[in-house]
């Protein structure tokens, strides 16, 4: 029988499907509910202190969103939703950088997974 132990920083399943949920509802014109997903992805990235790329990278994105709402919400703006709200490049934007992120999970999961292959008897 072999065990695998990890020993470096790697997000759960749930941690990638939160990140790959980020750009998908960008993409389908759910701006302000992918938020949610987008917590969730920081909070897994803070959670762990040895993933410290990933913090970077999943607060960039963060910061970027919440400059986003704050603008929709404090500018003179008539439009009834965030997706309405932004343009068709800053959707694009915001996609890509949720894409990133999520690469970037797996990136750090798929060097995480390296085994430490051991032999019981």
């Amino acid at each position: 029988m072999t065990k695998q132990n990890r020993t470096s920083a790697h997000p759960s399943t749930g941690t990638l499907v939160a990140a790959w949920a980020v750009p998908v509802l960008v993409v389908g014109q759910f701006g302000l509910i992918s938020g949610i997903p987008m917590l969730i992805t920081l909070a897994a990235s803070l959670r762990d202190r040895r993933s410290r790329a990933l913090r970077w990278w999943t607060g960039g994105l963060t910061l970027a969103y919440a400059g986003l709402v704050t603008a929709w919400l404090a500018g003179p703006s008539e439009a009834p939703s965030l997706s309405k709200y932004m343009s068709p490049a800053v959707t694009a934007l915001l996609a890509a950088g949720g894409a990133a992120v999520a690469v970037a999970h797996h990136v750090v999961r798929r060097r995480s997974a390296v085994p430490a292959v051991t032999t019981d008897k």
